[in-house]
């Protein structure tokens, strides 16, 4: 397995399309971080962000969405906020039976986005 990709290693675009789905439920029922997706529209940002996740994990980049710096500009994130959505995407993964190492290196190129995501330290 060390030589695969996070994207392989999930299991594929299906896999990460799957945990999407169940990540946006987590984030979306969490009040500490829904309010950031109140005029979102979520069928169009779940699409987007398998494609991104697909992308960012190694896959095929099909993702044509603005980058992570424009895309969060304006929206206030806080560290709190984004370690929040970071432990739901663990969580997800956990709950998905992904292994721990596995979970790791998903955080990590999360991670890789912060400094173009937060804006309120």
């Amino acid at each position: 397995m060390q030589n695969k990709s996070v994207f392989d290693k999930l299991g594929g675009q299906a896999n990460i399309d799957a945990a999407v789905v169940k990540f946006y439920q987590k984030v979306l029922s969490d009040p500490s971080v829904s309010h950031y997706f109140k005029n979102t529209d979520m069928k169009k940002q779940t699409e987007m962000q398998q494609k991104f996740l697909g992308m960012a994990f190694g896959g095929p980049n099909h993702y044509t969405g603005r980058d992570m710096k424009a895309g969060h500009a304006g929206l206030g994130i806080t560290t709190a906020a984004f370690d929040t959505i970071v432990k739901h995407l663990g969580d997800t993964l956990k709950e998905m039976g992904v292994p721990a190492e596995v979970i790791a290196e998903a955080a990590a190129v999360a991670e890789s986005t912060r400094a173009d995501i937060v804006e309120v330290k």
